[in-house]
């Protein structure tokens, strides 16, 4: 008997970062480095508000497009954080902020349509645009440039059916990020070109050197972006399964139809914690935000001492370094590193072909694991 199955779904590869951690079970003494979730804990005060909701009953349905409390915190945080004025009806509340991607790409896209993706990024983007029956145009970030999108890479991908634009920075998986005077000559070219962007701004709390810019703020692009975020990095909610998508009005109705459709509503419960964290969680963010610097300033340290190339990041909670002065493939390095030193990391090629040559190393563990895990890693390098 044949099996009725979506030839799109069948023909995409499984995410490349589960690979390893299928492996990795049952390891024992394994460590992983691959997982893209902060080590903390949801701070109490978050935590007690959602057991609150539970205590006070609050289980049933919300509106579709979320507490009006919630939405009205979230323009009064993006208002306060980025100086952008939304009102509610220009925000409704997703089940994590991949559901926010998934929402745009489906309800923007006509068969056909372009969407241009920098790569390496999260893996989700591609996935999404194919099944929403579009085609991802990839633009190939370079090392040299810090891993930032340049406007002559997106001038060459632009044709007639180009209507989104990708932005994924703070980026996950190299760490880079994307100042005011970065984002302006994309702003203009998306202006001139009638061109929509898709911002995902997950990791935009979790900057080191300097603070996130959103291109909303730009002139003439908050008309012209949706911004997709979310609290599990920023505020360790990972579980709570809780996000937002925020955008002109026109465009977050339809996106909101197709929500109600496919999820109904986001957890009450985690919506509740969600307002508390907005108004009493900047101290934890910026706690949190500390402890990673720290973690960050240490995996470099230790890529130096072991003569390891590695671009800086300046946001999320990733390094990449570059692996090829070694002669193997990111996937058999990756590999190797796992069975012989039982050192879990994800090869650059999950997020992107042109991620061949590099390794995506998370720092959202314990200093003490981390300090494990580079002795491991110095072993295993001198082997080479």
């Amino acid at each position: 008997m044949a099996l009725p199955l979506n030839r799109q779904v069948l023909e995409m590869k499984p995410s490349g970062i589960r690979k390893y951690f299928d492996i990795i079970q049952g390891m024992e003494g394994a460590i992983s480095l691959g997982v893209g979730e902060p080590d903390f804990d949801t701070p109490w005060h978050i935590r007690d508000e959602g057991i609150y909701a539970l205590e006070k009953g609050r289980t049933h349905y919300t509106s579709n497009a979320g507490l009006m409390e919630l939405k009205q915190e979230i323009c009064a945080y993006l208002q306060r954080t980025q100086q952008i004025p939304y009102t509610p009806d220009q925000v409704f509340v997703t089940v994590g902020g991949s559901e926010a991607i998934d929402l745009c790409v489906r309800a923007m896209l006509n068969p056909g349509d372009e969407v241009l993706i920098p790569q390496p990024s999260y893996v989700s983007y591609e996935p999404c645009v194919v099944w929403a029956q579009g085609k991802a145009v990839i633009i190939e970030l370079k090392e040299e440039h810090e891993f930032r999108l340049q406007p002559e890479q997106m001038l060459e991908k632009i044709t007639d059916r180009t209507r989104l634009l990708v932005l994924p920075y703070p980026n996950n998986p190299t760490g880079a990020i994307m100042t005011r005077e970065d984002l302006e000559p994309i702003a203009k070219i998306c202006v001139e070109k009638d061109i929509y962007v898709l911002s995902d701004e997950i990791y935009g709390e979790l900057t080191y050197d300097s603070k996130h810019v959103s291109i909303a703020s730009l002139p003439g692009m908050r008309e012209r972006t949706i911004i997709a975020s979310g609290f599990s990095k920023a505020f360790a909610m990972t579980g709570w399964r809780l996000g937002y998508a925020v955008g002109p009005a026109a465009i977050v109705e339809q996106m909101l139809k197709v929500h109600q459709y496919a999820i109904m509503c986001a957890p009450t419960m985690s919506q509740y914690a969600g307002i508390e964290a907005l108004r009493n969680g900047e101290a934890d963010v910026n706690e949190m935000r500390e402890e990673f610097n720290r973690r960050r300033r240490f995996l470099l340290h230790s890529f130096e001492e072991m003569e390891l190339p590695c671009f800086t990041p300046y946001g999320a909670f990733y390094v990449f370094p570059c692996i090829k002065k070694y002669g193997c493939s990111s996937d058999d390095f990756a590999m190797r590193l796992l069975e012989e030193e039982r050192l879990a990391v994800v090869p650059g090629t999950a997020f992107g072909d042109c991620g061949e040559g590099f390794l995506r190393i998370s720092y959202a563990y314990s200093l003490d694991n981390l300090k494990r895990a580079m002795k491991r890693l110095k072993r295993f390098i001198g082997k080479l």
